[in-house]
């Protein structure tokens, strides 16, 4: 794979997730207490089941730089792009699930997360992204020791580009929904005959 491309690959995906959690209101993390709508629950199995989520989510976190860069990519070769794709493919799936199960543990329950639950989502996000870049990173070649400039200034960036995200989320009016009153037409047609 060519740096540059993977580079393009990380800005495009991280400028879309880094939003993402502040357009949509269902949840991505399964987090110990109760949201605002969500199902009742004890929490005894809260706590258990957000123990499980940042488990799975820490075993998806370090197996991924390591089976993605151990896929030999060469761009001549359609069998070993196919490999390198599937791989890839199969970590966003993993990924995808696991970030869909707190929304489908609420059982279409209409749930109003928090700021604080929307900053946690997007470092949840920030650490799949880094975890890719790191993956694609070692694909390359030899990664590089990373101290912790770099995660500051990466975090920095992730943020910054949720600002569109928070904008639309705190800062712009959203119309309320107006109640529709009964069309008064059919009593009007009535009176003119």
């Amino acid at each position: 794979m060519d740096q540059t491309l993977a580079v393009w690959i990380l800005v495009i995906l991280s400028l879309a997730t880094a939003s993402l959690p502040f357009v949509v209101e269902r949840p991505f993390v399964a987090l110990p207490w109760v949201q605002a709508g969500g199902a009742a629950r004890p929490s005894w199995l809260r706590w258990i089941e957000s123990l499980l989520f940042f488990a799975i989510l820490a075993v998806l976190v370090y197996w991924t730089p390591r089976w993605i860069g151990a896929a030999f990519f060469s761009a001549s070769d359609l069998a070993s792009v196919s490999v390198f794709l599937l791989k890839v493919g199969a970590i966003v799936a993993a990924a995808v699930l696991l970030l869909a199960y707190a929304g489908w543990r609420n059982k279409g329950r209409a749930v109003v997360k928090s700021f604080f639950d929307r900053l946690i989502e997007v470092l949840v996000l920030y650490v799949l992204v880094g975890t890719l870049g790191l993956g694609l990173e070692a694909n390359i070649g030899n990664p590089f020791v990373q101290r912790w400039e770099f995660y500051a200034i990466t975090l920095s960036l992730f943020v910054v580009l949720a600002y569109p995200g928070f904008v639309y989320r705190y800062l712009l009016k959203h119309p309320k929904a107006k109640k529709v009153a009964p069309s008064s037409s059919s009593s009007s047609s009535s009176s003119a005959s």
